[in-house]
């Protein structure tokens, strides 16, 4: 029965073969052949094993932007790819149809792929990275971990796109490979956490401030802005604080465009307004870079030099029009711009 899974990684055995998975911060007990909360990880006779592990269900060449990261090696290309499933359970997704797979159909399909496979693909089409996105990365971390070692042997840097809520030993662990990683931080509320997503704010809170302060790992921040929701000014305000008070002013804050989707298809989509305003809080909390992103018309996705205010980077959607970075550095004032700009694993 176990010949086509992968034995989990981060778990503990548990008396009567239940055992507890580290993984994330629900820290799920499970007993014999039961799933996690994720329902991608299953205790068969006392052992956690993966059941995403071959069921991989997307594999795409992206902008690194479109993660989005705009201070981590600008303009390349990064082999995306996605295995079903999620900790998370937000009625907003944008990804639902392969997010939240497991829970709806509780069948995963998808297709198997070893990592040497893949790393080959992504270096086939001149990929700089490889990032584990469009679903939750942590959920997946046995491929992850697997795929990520060996891509950094053969010169490609890594990156998440995560919903923030692994634990600490998953932060450690995937901090031997991962170069970068975009977190969101969906709202200030632990009510929204709760009935928007069924998960809580504390600890992605926590994972935050960790990655921040204990890791090398280059971090960004993308908050989605469900009118109605999180869309305060109360709100909006206290998470510019929070990334500009306890990860650094330097942390890039993308604030995004909520369309309707999945369970909240009678929601207006966030209105111009509410958008510039998270932006003027981002500059009055102190922070550097704040992005607009899914609302080109505003055109707030050009790197600017906080010092001096000199256009460094200018883009439209996902494509790079100009670079005007001297040595990582603004050539007008000289100032530093924050962020990765040459890959250390290239070979």
């Amino acid at each position: 029965m176990t010949t086509h899974l992968q034995k989990a990684v981060l778990w503990d055995p548990l008396d009567d073969h239940r055992v507890r998975c580290q993984l994330c911060n629900f820290h799920c007990r499970i007993d014999p052949g039961q799933k996690g909360h994720c329902q991608v990880r299953q205790n068969l006779d006392g052992t956690l094993y993966s059941l995403n592990y071959h069921a991989l269900c997307s594999a795409a060449i992206d902008p690194i932007e479109k993660k989005p990261l705009f201070h981590f090696l600008p303009g390349h290309r990064s082999f995306s790819l996605a295995a079903p499933g999620c900790n998370f359970r937000c009625d907003f997704c944008q990804n639902w149809q392969i997010s939240q797979l497991p829970r709806l159909n509780h069948h995963l399909t998808g297709r198997s792929e070893t990592p040497q496979a893949i790393v080959n693909a992504a270096l086939d089409h001149n990929c700089q990275s490889i990032a584990y996105t469009y679903t939750e990365p942590t959920v997946f971390m046995e491929l992850c971990d697997d795929v990520g070692r060996l891509a950094r042997q053969k010169g490609l840097a890594n990156v998440f796109v995560s919903n923030g809520y692994l634990s600490t030993d998953a932060i450690d662990l995937a901090a031997h490979f991962l170069d970068a990683i975009n977190v969101d931080l969906k709202a200030f509320s632990e009510r929204f956490y709760q009935q928007r997503c069924q998960a809580r704010l504390a600890p992605v809170l926590d994972t935050l401030r960790y990655i921040a302060h204990h890791t090398n790992i280059w971090l960004e921040v993308t908050t989605l802005i469900v009118p109605g929701q999180n869309d305060s000014t109360a709100q909006l305000k206290q998470i510019a604080q929070f990334i500009a008070n306890d990860l650094g002013p330097h942390v890039p804050w993308h604030v995004s465009r909520f369309h309707p989707s999945y369970e909240m298809l009678d929601n207006d989509p966030t209105p111009p307004e509410t958008m510039t305003l998270a932006c003027d809080l981002a500059k009055d909390a102190g922070l550097h870079y704040v992005y607009v992103g899914n609302f080109p018309a505003l055109a707030r996705e050009n790197t600017r030099c906080h010092h001096c205010n000199q256009t460094l980077i200018s883009r439209t959607g996902f494509h790079i029009d100009n670079n005007l970075l001297q040595n990582n550095t603004c050539p007008q004032c000289q100032t530093p711009l924050a962020g990765i700009f040459t890959n250390k694993h290239d070979t």
